[in-house]
């Protein structure tokens, strides 16, 4: 395990409940730099905010382009990156651990939707896939294990709990019930000791807030380049309305 693997795990752990990691998700070496400057200690990459900015739709991006953006994001900071590396791309274990560990990335999310037909893995055949990525990365990647159970319109946690444990059992780091509902955090909480990552999008409570229902660490998806864009197609049209650089 790198320093920067084993600072990156401690920040996940011994926080207090109104205190949460917040980890904000970079698309591109620049936005990095600014995350970095601004004083957070770690950052996580989001898939979407990055094909966004590499010209893809969300789940479209090639591999090799994902996982160099991500090497060029770790590379462009002094603070622990964590890479959203999807579906792990249909590699093979060995493959996608050594593939990740080149970027300089010290962590990744992997989920549980299968990508070739949309629809959520099998969860014991997925838990049996990470311990796989578990063996061959040992303690030198964060695992954080994806559970797409809300996001493919489950609303029964009952699934999303029995995926929790499955994957914890098989090895992950922290587990990510991506749009969970933040009333369902207490459920999800007194069923794993496991870091729980919550996405915060704008109708979200506040950080502290989700911290105390169960959330140990925050993260926005693609929401702040999103936010980002809009500001930049704010200027433009600004720019256009006065006629171009020449009236400004």
């Amino acid at each position: 395990m790198t320093a920067a693997t084993g600072a990156f795990r401690a920040l996940h752990h011994g926080r207090a409940a109104h205190d949460p990691l917040v980890l904000p998700g970079p698309w591109d070496a620049a936005s990095a730099r600014a995350f970095a400057d601004a004083g957070f200690p770690a950052l996580a990459t989001p898939s979407a905010g990055v094909s966004a900015s590499l010209g893809y739709e969300d789940g479209a991006t090639p591999a090799h382009e994902m996982l160099a953006a991500v090497a060029r994001i770790a590379r462009a900071v002094g603070v622990p990156v964590s890479a959203d590396v999807e579906d792990g791309y249909g590699l093979p274990p060995k493959e996608l651990v050594a593939r990740i560990l080149d970027t300089g990335a010290v962590g990744c999310n992997l989920e549980d939707t299968d990508h070739a037909t949309n629809t959520l893995k099998d969860p014991h055949r997925h838990a049996d896939w990470l311990a796989e990525v578990r063996a061959e990365a040992g303690d030198a990647l964060f695992l954080n294990a994806r559970v797409d159970t809300y996001l493919r319109g489950g609303s029964d946690p009952t699934e999303t709990i029995a995926r929790i444990r499955l994957y914890v059992e098989a090895g992950a780091d922290c587990v990510y019930p991506i749009l969970a509902p933040p009333e369902h955090l207490p459920l999800l909480r007194a069923a794993t000791n496991a870091p729980i990552n919550v996405v915060a999008p704008a109708t979200a409570p506040p950080v502290a807030e989700l911290g105390r229902m169960g959330a140990t660490r925050i993260t926005f998806g693609p929401g702040l380049q999103q936010r980002a864009q809009a500001h930049v197609s704010g200027l433009a049209r600004e720019l256009h309305g006065r006629g171009g650089p020449a009236n400004l």
